[in-house]
């Protein structure tokens, strides 16, 4: 089987070489000179006019015969990588609608965590204010209370910290999907 495929591999490239020299200058030219040849040898009394159609004729018959098949091969060559071309294109479209749907998803998601990111600042002021009440309130209480609400205060602030870099992170994320839509 592998033999065949090489074998059919030589005899297209022939065919290719073949038809892309006919439409070539030179074959114009050479056709040309061997029409020119043979309508001279009649004249020039070296063959018999019957004697040249018949060959000249003949001649052509076939060449139009092979030129017919290796053209046609290259119709069905082409007509396949159109094919191909095709089928490319459409994955390719369907790629892009995915990648459409997901940059939209993307999008619901950070609008949703940015909410939740603004719910979270509120119930963290809220906490604030609570501390500082109890704080306020609770000035007589001993050491280990205090340093609990310091805790919960060193909490509240590293959990501001890392709220405020989650907003950087989805600017950056909201910006990238916004040059994504543009592409």
């Amino acid at each position: 089987m592998k033999k065949y495929n090489e074998k059919t591999e030589v005899l297209e490239k022939i065919a290719d070489s073949i038809t892309s020299w006919i439409g070539s200058i030179q074959s114009l030219i050479v056709h040309t000179l061997l029409f020119i040849t043979s309508f001279l040898l009649p004249m020039l009394n070296i063959v018999d006019f019957d004697k040249m159609l018949l060959i000249l004729t003949t001649v052509l018959s076939l060449e139009a015969i092979y030129l017919a098949i290796f053209i046609q091969m290259s119709v069905n060559k082409s007509h396949e990588k159109i094919e191909d071309i095709q089928e490319d294109i459409e994955e390719i479209s369907e790629d892009i609608e995915d990648i459409q749907e997901d940059i939209e998803e993307i999008s619901e998601d950070i609008e949703e965590i940015s909410e939740d990111i603004e719910e979270i600042n509120e119930d963290i002021e809220d906490i604030q204010e609570d501390l500082e009440e109890i704080n306020e309130e609770e000035e007589e209480e001993d050491h280990n209370e205090r340093a609990r609400n310091v805790m919960l205060k060193s909490n509240v602030s590293s959990n501001k910290n890392e709220i405020k870099a989650l907003k950087d992170i989805i600017s950056q994320l909201q910006n990238e999907i916004d040059q994504l839509k543009k592409n």
